[in-house]
C-alpha cells in the first residue's frame, strides 16, 4: 500500500486511531484519485492566472488612476498564498477522509478541516442493506461510485463516496458482515 492508495484489500501494517487489539483492518478506501482532476486542473490556472490576468487589470486600471508596483506584488504574494491554501485544503481533504472495514465494524473519518474530524462508526451486525451506484461517462470508465450502507443504529446511513470499485466494496462489506453474523451464532 502506497501513500496514494484508494483502495486496498486487506492491507499489512495498517492501524488506526481506535483499532481494537483483536480487529483486522479487511478494507480501506479513499475517494478514488480521478476525482483529484478537476481542483487540480483549476490550482493549474490559478497558478498562472496572474500571468496573464494581472497585466490585464494593470492596464485597465492604470488609464483611471496608476497603480503603484508595490501594490502589484503584494497582490500577486496574496493570489499565491490563496492558490496554495486551497490546493493544500483540497489535498487534505481527499488523503484524510478515509473509509476502514474491519472484521467488526465499519468506520468512517471525515476530515473537515485541521483542527476538527468526524468518525462514524458502526458494528458489522447493524448493517442491513448495502447497495451501490456508479454514475456518468468518467464514474464508468475509471470505475469509480457511491456505497451506501443501511444500518440499524443511529446513523441510518453510511455514504462512501466517489470510491474505486464499488460493487467489489459492496460485496467485501457483505461477505464480511455475514461472516461476522455466522461467527456469532
Amino acid at each position: 500500500m502506497n501513500l496514494f492508495t484508494a483502495f486496498a484489500k486487506s492491507p499489512k501494517n495498517l492501524r488506526f486511531e481506535t483499532q481494537e487489539k483483536n480487529e483486522v483492518v479487511v478494507l480501506f478506501l479513499r475517494q478514488h484519485i480521478v476525482t483529484l482532476v478537476p481542483w487540480i486542473l483549476l490550482s493549474v490556472l490559478m497558478v498562472f492566472a496572474p500571468t496573464i490576468l494581472f497585466p490585464l487589470l494593470i492596464k485597465l486600471l492604470s488609464t483611471a488612476f496608476p497603480v503603484p508596483v508595490g501594490y502589484v506584488i503584494i497582490g500577486t504574494f496574496f493570489w499565491y498564498i490563496a492558490t496554495f491554501g486551497f490546493m493544500m485544503s483540497k489535498f487534505l481533504y481527499w488523503f484524510f477522509n478515509i473509509f476502514i472495514v474491519t472484521n467488526e465494524r465499519i468506520v468512517d473519518i471525515d476530515f473537515v478541516n485541521l483542527l476538527y474530524k468526524d468518525i462514524a462508526e458502526t458494528q458489522l451486525e447493524r448493517v442491513q442493506d448495502i447497495s451501490y451506484s456508479t454514475r456518468g461517462l468518467i464514474g464508468t470508465t475509471f470505475n469509480y461510485g457511491d456505497v451506501v450502507i443501511q444500518t440499524a443504529g443511529e446513523m441510518p446511513n453510511f455514504a462512501f463516496e466517489r470510491v474505486p470499485k464499488p460493487n467489489e466494496v459492496a460485496d467485501i462489506i457483505s461477505d464480511t458482515a455475514k461472516l461476522k453474523m455466522k461467527k456469532e451464532i
